[in-house]
């Protein structure tokens, strides 16, 4: 019995049946436009506190950008972070009309990157990232 439970110890600990030979699934592709959202809308954010008289046009577009980071998340089941972006990629421009034109151009270019997920995703999303990149177009005619 003795020689038995020698030979059956080693086998417990060589990790032999309890192999995980799953590879971690690769990141969903729509998480870059979860930051993509939440960068936006610190964006936003950052030029309305720079520019009070621009705060009611450029907060609601924030709102407008974090509900769809929130959707996003929700789809892909990630959790959004509970604190907010520490600052923005860019600082605002010094004056209004920079800010709103610099903005613009970063609507355009996640208007793009919206639009090419769109195409790219399974049906159950395309309605989604459809609605992203609508959205985006609109938010580029109320920054002129």
């Amino acid at each position: 019995m003795l020689a038995l439970g020698g030979a059956v110890a080693p086998l417990t600990g060589c990790d032999l049946f309890d192999r995980d030979d799953q590879p971690a699934p690769p990141p969903d592709p729509l998480r870059p436009m979860v930051d993509e959202s939440l960068g936006l809308a610190a964006a936003h954010r950052a030029s309305a506190t720079a520019h009070p008289e621009l705060a009611d046009r450029l907060n609601a577009i924030a709102e407008a950008h974090t509900a769809h980071a929130t959707e996003l998340a929700r789809v892909i089941g990630v959790a959004l972070p509970s604190a907010p972006a520490a600052a923005p990629s860019t600082t605002p421009a010094a004056d209004p009309a920079g800010a709103l034109a610099a903005l613009r151009a970063l609507e355009k270019a996640g208007q793009r990157t919206a639009t090419a997920a769109c195409a790219a995703a399974p049906a159950e999303r395309a309605a989604l990232l459809g609605s992203i990149a609508a959205a985006r177009a609109t938010h580029q005619e109320a920054l002129k």
